[in-house]
This record gives structure tokens, C-alpha cells and sequence, in this order.
């Protein structure tokens, strides 16, 4: 409902596929620009961002599911990466990972 409302279908699975891809990568460094994505449906941008609106704007059952995947990348994430300390304090906390 949201992606036919707002978006274009198949928005929240290509950000998902994404952060996935981008969060376990096949290097052992985490590269921040490697998580930004283009869709001709949403434009450029990063996945994570795009997860967090959706987290923020589905019905509470479908954003329950989706967040126990999400929760689980970012764990990924967090063991990946340390936190960058002259990073921007109002930027989401995985802009501020390296």
C-alpha cells in the first residue's frame, strides 16, 4: 500500500536488497558511498534512509517485519564498523559509521 501510494512498487525490497548487499560486502572495509543506490523510482540516495521511512510510514505489522530484517543488517554494520567521531551529530547514526 505504501509503495503504490508514495513510491513505486518494489521500493522497500530494492533498499533492503541493497543495504544487505552493502552491509555484508565482499571486502572486509565498509565503504559509505557503496550504500548509496540509484532507482529510476526513487531517485538517488541511500537505502537505509529510504528503510527508515518506510519503518516510520508502514502499518505497524508489515513495519514490525521489516524491522527485525533491518535490525539484523545493522547489527551487521555495527560490528564492521567503529563510529566516526568529526561526523555530523544530527546525521542518522549509520551516516555516522566508517
Amino acid at each position: 500500500m505504501l509503495e503504490r501510494e508514495r513510491w513505486s512498487p518494489g521500493v522497500v525490497s530494492v533498499a533492503l536488497s541493497v543495504w544487505s548487499v552493502r552491509v555484508h560486502g565482499t571486502a572486509r572495509r565498509w565503504r559509505q558511498w557503496e550504500a548509496e543506490y540509484t532507482c529510476p523510482c526513487c531517485g538517488e540516495g541511500w537505502a537505509r534512509d529510504k528503510l527508515q521511512e518506510a519503518l516510520l510510514l508502514l502499518p505497524p505489522k508489515a513495519a514490525a517485519e521489516l524491522r527485525v530484517r533491518v535490525e539484523g543488517l545493522d547489527l551487521v554494520l555495527l560490528r564492521r564498523t567503529h563510529h566516526e567521531p568529526l561526523s555530523d551529530p544530527d546525521a542518522a547514526w549509520w551516516h555516522r559509521r566508517c
